[in-house]
């Protein structure tokens, strides 16, 4: 019976499910040479926006060549060190205190930065239990039991526009799921893509925001 249940298992595999909120205060229109820059949080002592996020978020943003995203890690090179944890604006109205710095601002406009988006959150596991034990013996080893895991992402992406120092748009994606990992000789982790169907989600709606009708692109 445990060995059915864990082929049932097998066979309906892990899930999923993923939660969207959205607001949207104003446009946001690029114009020729205007870039975007995604950026991950990591103020928090208890966590750090993952960097693989961001860069997963970046590339959905700008699937398509439509919409130029600058890399994270080349935007906090050259701009160093004003974006690091330490120094980097945590509200709009310090983004505008920046501003007025000579040369941060000369470096913002040669990269051609309009918008930024910051994106706040982590995944982490909530719940865990697991029964597998390993033996190696005469006639070989294996592996028997079984584990499971749930885990949740929880982030928010905030958009500003850097020209006209307002808040374009607020999303958060809240992802949850189960994974996995019955042990029948070998164990064999089925995983619950939380964090890269976060990513998808919240790419997937901030891409809209630039989206060609509002960006003017082609």
């Amino acid at each position: 019976m445990r060995l059915l249940s864990l082929m049932a298992v097998i066979l309906l595999g892990a899930c999923s499910t993923v939660t969207i909120d959205e607001y949207q205060r104003s446009e946001a229109q690029l114009g020729a040479g205007e870039r975007v820059v995604v950026l991950g949080r990591r103020h928090s002592p208890e966590y750090e926006t993952e960097p693989d996020l961001i860069s997963c978020v970046g590339k959905i943003v700008g699937a398509g060549n439509k919409i130029e995203v600058i890399d994270e890690q080349q935007f906090m090179d050259q701009l160093y060190p004003w974006f690091e944890p330490r120094m980097a604006p945590l509200a709009l109205s310090r983004l505008g205190q920046l501003k007025q710095k000579p040369a941060l601002a000369k470096k913002l406009n040669k990269l051609g930065i309009r918008y930024f988006i910051w994106v706040d959150g982590s995944t982490r596991t909530v719940d865990s239990s697991a029964n597998i034990s390993c033996a190696i013996g005469p006639g070989g080893g294996g592996c028997f039991g079984f584990g499971v895991w749930d885990d949740k992402s929880d982030y928010e992406a905030t958009v500003w526009d850097y020209q006209n120092q307002q808040l374009v748009a607020k999303i958060s994606a809240d992802a949850s799921g189960t994974s996995y990992m019955p042990a029948v000789v070998v164990p064999i982790p089925l995983l619950a893509r939380v964090q890269s169907n976060a990513c998808k989600a919240l790419g997937g709606k901030l891409r809209q925001v630039f989206s060609p009708e509002t960006s003017g692109a082609e």
